[in-house]
């Protein structure tokens, strides 16, 4: 029954962390009009191998190393980056997701105001995760249909 529970939590690990970086992106695009609005985004890789290690999980492989999906997305560590030492700082456990930090993405074209959201690169990477999250909810469904269907005997 451990692998199964294993396979579970990190499926809804999984979701969990792609349902919080679209609330985070969703925010991102809410506020590009925002004058002085940095935006934010967390290395999803890092999140969830911080999630999966605090839960004390494994992989779905079986694996308890670094998670290295080529499909869990996200932006790499050096997309984002803290402007200062004080940002982010947390003693909440606010200013962080799964783990990794919740960081100020780097500005790609400069604007008047002072705000750093990239409409483009903005709801790129909102559809992006909307349809990981999709595919990810689909697999385990599937998984679950999967082991239905072997407790039933058909």
């Amino acid at each position: 029954m451990g692998k199964i529970d294993d396979m579970m939590r990190f499926h809804e690990t999984a979701l969990s962390l792609r349902a919080q970086r679209q609330q985070l992106l969703a925010s991102n695009i809410a506020n590009a009009d925002t004058p002085n609005f940095k935006a934010r985004d967390i290395d999803f890789n890092a999140a969830l191998k911080g999630a999966i290690s605090k839960s004390g999980g494994t992989t779905p492989g079986g694996n308890t190393g670094p998670v290295t999906a080529s499909n869990a997305g996200g932006v790499s560590a050096n997309d984002v980056l803290r402007t200062s030492t004080a940002h982010m700082v947390s003693t909440n456990g606010r200013g962080s997701i799964g783990g990794a930090a919740i960081k100020y993405m780097t500005e790609q074209q400069g604007n008047i105001d002072g705000n750093t959201v990239d409409m483009d690169v903005q709801r790129n990477q909102f559809t992006d995760n909307a349809m990981r999250y999709e595919v990810s909810l689909t697999l385990a469904s599937s998984k679950i249909k999967g082991l239905m269907s072997a407790i039933q005997g058909q």
